[in-house]
């Protein structure tokens, strides 16, 4: 049976997101559409793409994490050259060979840009903060005189995947001049109210998969620095948009999967928490599989 499917963000915890493709798979599902933010978008894209949960699994596993944080290039000391880029670039990682990587997964399947995929079967959320807006991708390019079709599959990935301060943000050129572009989660991590109004009329199911223990439950947040408090203010900024919006009706619809512990930049994880997540992810659905009515 056909489904539209959509994927929260969550940063390095998207290993999760790969076992609930796996057990969907189990169920003899397939996704016709699908849309999501940072973690979620690439896994979303990896199945637009006609990727297997198993060859997904494959790709992650010798995906090297620690080869996509890629400095900036420089004489100062080390401490120092991180304040500077961090200034001046917005970012401590260029970001450039983790858009590579997925161009050239994307390409092993024949997929460069959105005119090479079927219409509306792939949208990921970002974060056009110059202009204080979501930007669904690649729906809303024709609003900064870009055709969609033509549009880099890989860059709006990029776009959705740009963590504030820890990635450089994205900058487009529109009519006004430059346009920059951060993580989708700052406004929307789960858009699972992408196909809302879409499906009024249509009878596929829409399956939410999220990185959470729930839509709502949060761990009270401890700030006793700046750090604790960007934290803080990341994780309300990309939650409480989709909490406000997503009703009760919605929660029937949905696989949480609970990854606390583990930090969504946590670059260094070892095969093994790979594997757990991955695990986690296919056991929570597979949970969800036995009592989900669609």
């Amino acid at each position: 049976m056909d489904i539209d499917g959509v994927f929260s963000g969550g940063g390095i915890k998207g290993f999760a997101l790969v076992g609930a493709y796996k057990a969907v798979e189990e169920k003899g599902l397939h996704f016709k559409r699908v849309a999501g933010t940072s973690a979620g978008s690439i896994i979303a894209a990896f199945i637009a793409a006609g990727y297997s949960s198993k060859e997904i699994a494959q790709i992650l596993d010798e995906m090297d994490l620690k080869s996509f944080l890629d400095p900036h290039h420089t004489f100062l000391p080390t401490a120092l050259a991180k304040w500077f880029f961090l200034y001046w670039r917005l970012g401590l990682y260029k970001g450039k060979e983790f858009e590579r990587w997925i161009e050239n997964k994307l390409a092993a399947k024949g997929l460069r840009k959105f005119g090479d995929l079927p219409p509306e079967s792939l949208r990921v959320i970002a974060s056009d903060i110059t202009n204080g807006t979501m930007l669904v991708l690649p729906d809303d390019l024709p609003k900064y005189g870009i055709n969609p079709k033509t549009f880099s599959i890989a860059k709006a990935i990029r776009m959705s995947c740009s963590l504030p301060f820890f990635f450089e943000p994205v900058k487009i050129k529109d009519y006004q001049g430059s346009t920059v572009v951060v993580d989708g989660g700052v406004l929307s991590n789960f858009p699972m109210w992408l196909f809302d109004k879409e499906n009024v009329k249509m009878v596929r199911p829409v399956l939410g998969v999220k990185l959470s223990p729930s839509l709502r439950e949060h761990q009270r947040h401890k700030i006793n620095n700046a750090i604790n408090l960007f934290e803080a203010l990341f994780e309300t900024m990309k939650d409480a948009h989709d909490a406000r919006y997503i009703s009760r009706k919605h929660e029937k619809n949905i696989i949480f999967i609970p990854t606390e512990g583990i930090l969504a930049t946590e670059f260094e994880l070892t095969d093994e928490k790979k594997r757990s997540l991955i695990e986690l992810g296919w056991n929570s659905a597979v949970k969800f599989m036995k009592t989900w009515g669609y």
